[in-house]
């Protein structure tokens, strides 16, 4: 009867698998070291999200007929801010529209603008519309708004924000803000929206 041949460890080990061990190594050790290298440079930079908020409006002007149509001039100032302290931050395809009652009156937009750290960049509008005719429960708002001398607007858009850290970290963001924007027709006076942020959203 044959015996059995006893199990033998191979003499060497296949560089195939000291290749994969290699590998693996490198990989573990490059991926302690960029976790490392990330967590140093919020450290030192504690990044912020830039953000857009209003900060000044007027109603200059405001036509409105018992057939419906609506007409306005309306001034709007966004400022688009960096808080960062280290960094540089860029705003671009900024689009924001102007509405009444879900009826959009105006478009707003503006292009790619630089902001240094620590400061802030304004995007003033001048928004002139032509005459818009609104539906009837449009006119009934605009009718109750005339009377109590307070008129409400919608104020809706987006951007998109970047800052960058050196010449390899880029972080970007798409920024929505959502507003109301309240005046006293009577001299065209702000009474509410002011300081409306795209932090809340």
């Amino acid at each position: 009867m044959p015996r059995p041949i006893p199990w033998r460890r191979p003499d060497h080990t296949s560089p195939l698998i000291w290749l994969v061990a290699i590998v693996c190594a490198i990989l573990a050790v490059a991926s302690i070291v960029s976790g490392v290298v990330i967590f140093a440079i919020y450290m030192i930079y504690q990044p912020k999200v830039p953000y857009i908020h209003i900060t000044a409006a007027r109603l200059n002007r405001l036509d409105y007929d018992q057939s419906g149509l609506l007409g306005v001039e309306i001034a709007v100032t966004v400022a688009a801010e960096n808080d960062n302290a280290k960094a540089d931050a860029s705003f671009s395809d900024a689009r924001f529209a102007l509405e009444f009652h879900g009826v959009e009156v105006a478009e707003l937009r503006a292009g790619a603008v630089n902001v240094p750290k620590n400061s802030s960049y304004p995007l003033d509008y001048v928004v002139k519309s032509a005459a818009i005719p609104l539906d009837a429960a449009a006119m009934e708002e605009m009718d109750s708004g005339l009377k109590s001398d307070r008129v409400s607007f919608g104020f809706r858009g987006q951007t998109r924000t970047r800052w960058r850290i050196g010449i390899f970290i880029s972080v970007r963001f798409l920024l929505h803000i959502s507003c109301q924007l309240q005046f006293q027709p009577s001299d065209g006076s702000s009474v509410g929206g002011i300081g409306c942020s795209s932090k809340s959203h």
